[in-house]
């Protein structure tokens, strides 16, 4: 048996949702509260919860949110022994929210389990995620390596090149380009992981 058949997704959807509930009960949250705090129905997170739903990744980003915890939490379910070095070629790498091809986001802490997520962030020129605000808890900060980073911060524009750095609150829309002819590369800290 791999880990596609049926009985494996069912037994991964009964642990997660069983990591939920003891994440709720640990924080003190009824379903009603953490119905409120995310936004979704409390027979949604019921469902979830007893492993009777299939979430979508948006709900688990939600039902993360709600609880105050990255997204990766909901799937640590025994401790392991991790490395705290992240390898270049190890990097793992990002995929989601307002990303294509002009690109690349890599990990660079070893998880996300942790107060905050470090990530190596490569942009092509052209490179636009307008369209597609981030906005979500806690903070950022980041710095660009080389080329330029235009950083919009509910619509203001901040321009930085090379050893330019910035902070703002998550909570804020915001969203990023790379107007410039070059590629951009920059570190950026969030805080909680967002991933």
């Amino acid at each position: 048996m791999n880990d596609s058949t049926p009985e494996s997704v069912a037994a991964m959807l009964g642990a997660v949702g069983t990591r939920i509930r003891s994440l709720r009960k640990e924080r003190g949250l009824t379903l009603d509260r953490l119905a409120e705090l995310t936004g979704l129905s409390t027979g949604i997170i019921s469902q979830v919860e007893r492993g009777l739903a299939n979430p979508s990744f948006s709900t688990l980003v939600q039902l993360a949110h709600g609880l105050g915890i990255p997204v990766g939490m909901l799937f640590q379910f025994q401790e392991e022994h991790r490395s705290p070095v992240v390898r270049k070629s190890e990097r793992r790498r990002l995929d989601g929210h307002g990303m294509d091809n002009t690109a690349i986001y890599e990990l660079l802490t070893p998880d996300l389990n942790g107060a905050l997520e470090v990530t190596w962030v490569e942009t092509q020129p052209g490179h636009d995620t307008s369209a597609t605000p981030f906005k979500h808890n806690g903070e950022e900060a980041g710095i660009v390596l080389s080329g330029r980073k235009e950083v919009y911060l509910d619509g203001v524009k901040y321009e930085l090149g090379p050893g330019d750095s910035i902070r703002y609150p998550s909570t804020i829309p915001h969203w990023y380009a790379n107007t410039g002819d070059e590629v951009c590369t920059a570190i950026w800290v969030i805080t909680p992981p967002t991933w």
